[in-house]
């Protein structure tokens, strides 16, 4: 019998595997925590325009105000940790050869992108604590325990189907051109979706398109958590979960195709 043949090909034990994705998720959370130019605008943007629009100008609005604005700008609040976080970095990573050095290491091949998500999840985290923060305490929010933790888990998730939509912007742009890009998509989405502006009070046109983006989705459920949606969630869920899944589909293609 051959030698080489006969030599067993080691396998990874199942704690050193968990281990793995455990040590990428941490140097990813790390990563991006020390990165000031992604967490501070990450982290101020949806805070900021909490504060001026749900507490400061609040007496100007209605007095459901407060809590439009909290799932508004909830749900403008985990797109960035999922588009930058994945799209921009996705991008410089594969340019730079980071993302091949990694492809090359003994790690579990799904480490890679399950750390980015960790990451982007703890972000939203973060980001759905301080707003519901500024809403019951500075902003007099009130909602029933179960609610803001309903509100604080759908911010968590909601961070992934923008996960997916940067994983496939990764794919499809250098790395120069991927902040731009992002921000393309970023910034109209919001407006288009109605995060900024009520749709009500949008043009007709502008109504008609805004099931086409995934936040207008999550926006739908996040209004229902605080108690101001209409009907019934599980429609949206649904396109959330359909967005999701496309996305990562042809992200995947993508990777494997031109890495």
């Amino acid at each position: 019998m051959n030698t080489i043949d006969s030599i067993a090909t080691p396998v990874m034990t199942t704690g050193r595997l968990f281990n793995a994705y455990v040590q990428e998720a941490k140097s990813e959370c790390l990563r991006y925590l020390r990165n000031p130019g992604f967490l501070l605008p990450t982290l101020l943007f949806p805070s900021v325009f909490y504060l001026m629009f749900g507490i400061f100008l609040a007496h100007s609005n209605s007095a459901d105000a407060p809590r439009y604005l909290l799932a508004s700008y909830g749900s403008f609040g985990v797109m960035a940790p999922g588009l930058f976080g994945f799209g921009v970095s996705l991008a410089l990573e594969r340019d730079t050869g980071l993302l091949t050095l990694k492809r090359a290491m003994p790690m579990p091949p799904g480490a890679y992108l399950i750390g980015k998500m960790c990451m982007a999840m703890l972000v939203a985290a973060v980001i759905s604590i301080i707003l519901l923060c500024m809403a019951v305490f500075l902003a007099g929010v009130s909602l029933p325990a179960s609610r803001l933790g309903m509100f604080f888990v759908l911010e968590i998730l909601g961070v992934l189907p923008f996960c997916a939509l940067g994983l496939l912007i990764g794919t499809l742009v250098k790395g120069q051109g991927a902040p731009g890009v992002v921000n393309l998509i970023y910034l109209p989405m919001a407006f288009l979706s109605g995060l900024w502006f009520p749709l009500s009070v949008m043009p007709s046109f502008i109504q008609s398109i805004a099931p086409l983006w995934p936040a207008y989705h999550l926006d739908q459920i996040a209004l229902s958590v605080v108690g101001l949606g209409q009907g019934s969630v599980l429609g949206h869920v649904l396109v959330l979960v359909g967005f999701t899944a496309a996305f990562l589909l042809i992200a995947a293609r993508r990777l494997r195709r031109y890495g």
